[in-house]
């Protein structure tokens, strides 16, 4: 099965980053920018994003319409403020693009300004690299 691992923040703080980072441990496969296309076919696609005003972000649906040919299947992992899923985001892009999207998905509490400080904790990246490697 091939992997790849595709992330997107605009935070300064990164916590996408951190969530990036504990699933390329996880699974031994390294993360890049959604500014990185892929270069081959991949089976499975670990899209890691953030909710931006409600919504994902448009460098995220433009990694999705360039690379529809080469995603098997994405794996929606998220942090936000609120701790809500990006998941409907994700699928009203990835659904018109005939992309097929994993009913399994991760998301997890992020800090953003005076909200949720300490958040993603190390117990929230361990659990994520967990997520990721129970699906390779």
């Amino acid at each position: 099965m091939t992997i790849a691992i595709r992330y997107f923040t605009k935070s300064k703080k990164g916590n996408t980053k951190k969530l990036a980072d504990a699933v390329e441990q996880a699974i031994g496969v390294k993360a890049q920018d959604v500014s990185v296309d892929l270069d081959e076919h991949v089976d499975r696609l670990f899209l890691i994003n953030a909710m931006y005003a409600a919504n994902i972000d448009g460098e995220v649906k433009a990694f999705l319409s360039r690379n529809k040919d080469r995603i098997g299947e994405v794996v929606n992992m998220n942090t936000s403020a609120t701790g809500k899923s990006t998941r409907n985001a994700v699928k009203a892009v990835t659904e018109p693009l005939r992309i097929p999207l994993s009913e399994q998905e991760f998301h997890c509490a992020a800090s953003w300004i005076f909200i949720n400080k300490g958040l993603p904790t190390d117990d929230d990246l361990a659990r994520a690299g967990a997520f990721a490697a129970s699906l390779v």
